[in-house]
Formats: structure tokens, C-alpha cells, sequence
């Protein structure tokens, strides 16, 4: 099923939860709506389950507008955050429960709940409670619940955000694997970008009510368009900067603690403009022999170092008081420390040029 939102707003008296939406969900897509709290995705998701009404717009499932159909007609199933699975039924009552009121045959139910337990992994707590399983076991129920109408669209609402971690790494996996096998189009709501980047087929981010940047996961997190996403996905190091030249793709920026040659520009800008830069803290590179010199070569001081094993993070310090977080996976043995004088260098393409940073929309 394809779904497509057209120009949607929704609004609540003089407040506006979600701006002009316009999005195109690919049938079979595994499709992440990402922001922080209060962003609209949630509000998104309920107008398109026809839990809220559209203000304004139109929504589209494989062309045909469903606007003004009723929820029940839509064929949706929707996982929620806190699972909603009737405590007082067993497994196996609560997925056929919904089956029931479509009044399907004996024979029809049976073999779509043996379908859906054996996809979910169910089959030895189909005559448990809900209360006698584990959080990753009830989240299971509420997916095979919602697989077992055969929806059109599959919604999940926050749905890994009540379980522990190891927990939610296995229930990513249990996510991407019954996905796979249903192909059914499902979009999933999430404030956690790392849930978004590693599951996602498009990534969709929300702030504020509007539509930021729809993307994979690697093109968004690699080329984001501006500085509130590429703080938002991932980590990085926003840098204030002053556009000093252009030249065709090449864009040299001016820092406290430096000249920066960058090939990438979220957007045209003209020499004297004010930016800000995404530098990522994997994509800063310490100069381990202290003789470096060059283009995209600058001096920091340590301020701090995080041994983690697999990996150890530098907290820098450049001139004009930028603190720069640096990550490396089996850095070498070293005789750095803090207050450490240190050498760093930077690709220009990992210098990301975007407009002035702004935690609001784009424009």
C-alpha cells in the first residue's frame, strides 16, 4: 500500500501541531517518522490511522483518497507504546479478539493466529497472560494482534520505548524479520535515531510541526540539509563559521581556529555569509605523530580522555574556546594526556557547510 500525504495541517484552535505535510510512504517501505518530543509525528500517525482528523490537506492510500474514512474502513493495524493487551485474556485471546469482531469463521481465525504466533515467535505462551511475560514477549502480542486483521498499513507508535536495552536490540530484530517476511507498508514513530538509522528504509524528520528531511538513513546522516539534523542524527560538532570564499564546489569557511576547505553545501552561499558547520566527531582525524601541516590542519589542547575499550573519545579544545568531541575505534597507544597540545586534520568533504545553525524549521 502507498501512502501519500498532501499539504496536511492539522491544528488544535490557534495552535498548528503539523505544517503543511507532504510525504509519499512507498508500498512495503519500512518507513521511520523521527523527531523529539512535541515534533507532530505522533499527531501524524493518528491522522493517518483516522484517529484525528485532517484540518486541511488530503491523504491518499495506492491513490484513492481517504481524507474523510472512517478509522474502522481503513485497514490499519497499530502497535502502541504501552502495548494496550487486554490483561485479563490469553495470548491467544487477545490476538483473536480483533479477528472476532470481523466476524470471521472459526476455521479462518485458527489459521491466521497459528500464521501470526509462528511469525512472532509465540507458539510456547499462547495460553499465558499477559502479566506472566516478559516486556519483549507482550510487545511481540501487540505486533502479532495488529498483523493478524492483515492490514493495509502497519503503525508503530514509540514501541520499543518501554523495553530495557538488550531488549530493544532484540526486538529491532524481530521487527526487521516479521517486515521482511509480511512486506506489509508500516511506519514507525521513534525519537531514537539510532532505532531510525539502523531499521529504516526512508527516514522522514519532523521538528516543530514540519517536514525537515526525507532520506535513507545514510544520505541523511552523511549530507543532512541543515544544522538541527545533523545534531539530531548522530552526534556531531556544530562549528559558527564565516563563508571567505567560493569556487564552483568548493567552499572555504573561516573559524575561530582556522581556515576550512569543505565540498559540501547543503545550499548556495555567498562569501561573508555566516554558517554553521557539522563536523563529526569520526571524521576528525588526530595528527598521532605531532608533525602534521596542510589544508584542514589545526592545534587543540586535551581537555579530557575516555578509554572505552573498543574505543577512546578525546574532548579538544580549539581556539576561540570550540570544544570538539573526537572518536576513535582501536586508536593506538599514545602518550597524550590532558593539556596535551594535539594536531588535528579534517577531508573537506566531511566538513559540512549548512545555513546558520537554527533548532527550528527550515524555510
Amino acid at each position: 500500500m502507498e501512502v501519500v500525504f498532501k499539504g496536511i495541517y492539522k491544528r488544535y484552535g490557534q495552535v498548528t501541531a503539523v505544517h503543511n505535510l507532504n510525504l509519499k510512504i512507498e508500498k512495503g517501505a519500512l518507513h521511520f517518522l523521527l523527531g523529539p518530543s512535541g515534533c507532530g509525528k505522533t499527531t501524524t500517525l493518528r491522522m493517518l490511522a483516522g484517529l484525528e482528523a485532517v484540518s486541511e490537506g488530503q491523504l491518499f492510500f495506492n491513490g484513492k483518497d481517504v481524507t474523510k474514512q472512517p478509522a474502522v474502513e481503513r485497514g490499519i493495524g497499530m502497535v502502541f507504546q504501552n502495548y494496550a493487551l487486554w490483561p485479563h485474556m490469553t495470548v491467544y485471546k487477545n490476538i483473536e479478539y480483533g479477528l472476532k469482531l470481523r466476524k470471521l469463521s472459526k476455521e479462518e481465525i485458527k489459521r491466521r493466529i497459528d500464521e501470526v504466533v509462528a511469525i512472532t515467535h509465540l507458539g510456547n505462551f499462547v495460553d499465558r497472560l499477559p502479566g506472566q511475560l516478559s516486556g519483549g514477549q507482550q510487545q511481540r502480542v501487540a505486533l502479532a494482534r495488529a498483523l493478524a486483521i492483515r492490514p493495509n498499513v502497519l503503525l508503530l507508535d514509540e514501541p520499543l520505548s518501554n523495553l530495557d536495552a538488550k531488549l530493544r536490540m532484540e526486538m529491532r530484530d524481530n521487527i526487521l524479520r516479521i517486515h521482511k517476511q509480511t512486506g506489509i507498508t508500516t511506519l514507525y514513530v521513534t525519537h531514537d535515531q539510532r532505532e531510525a538509522l539502523s531499521m529504516g528504509t526512508n527516514v522522514s524528520v519532523m521538528h516543530a510541526g514540519h517536514l525537515i528531511q526525507t532520506d535513507n538513513p545514510r544520505t541523511l546522516y552523511t549530507t543532512p540539509k541543515t544544522a538541527f539534523i545533523a545534531g539530531f542524527i548522530g552526534e556531531t560538532n556544530p562549528v559558527d563559521a564565516v563563508v571567505e570564499s567560493v569556487n564552483g564546489s568548493e567552499t572555504t569557511v573561516r573559524t575561530s581556529f582556522g581556515l576550512l576547505r569543505s565540498t559540501y553545501q547543503s545550499a548556495t552561499f555567498n562569501a561573508g555569509d555566516k554558517v554553521s558547520l557539522s563536523l563529526r566527531p569520526e571524521a576528525i582525524h588526530i595528527d598521532w605523530t605531532k608533525s602534521g601541516t596542510g589544508e584542514n590542519y589545526f592545534m587543540t589542547n586535551v581537555e579530557h580522555l575516555t578509554y572505552l575499550g573498543e574505543s577512546e573519545q578525546f574532548l579538544l579544545r580549539a581556539a576561540g574556546g570550540h570544544c570538539l568531541k573526537v572518536n576513535f575505534y582501536h586508536a593506538p597507544d599514545h602518550s597524550f594526556h590532558e593539556g596535551s597540545e594535539v594536531g588535528c586534520t579534517i577531508d573537506a568533504s566531511d566538513v559540512l557547510v549548512l545555513p546558520p545553525q537554527d533548532m527550528g524549521p527550515s524555510t
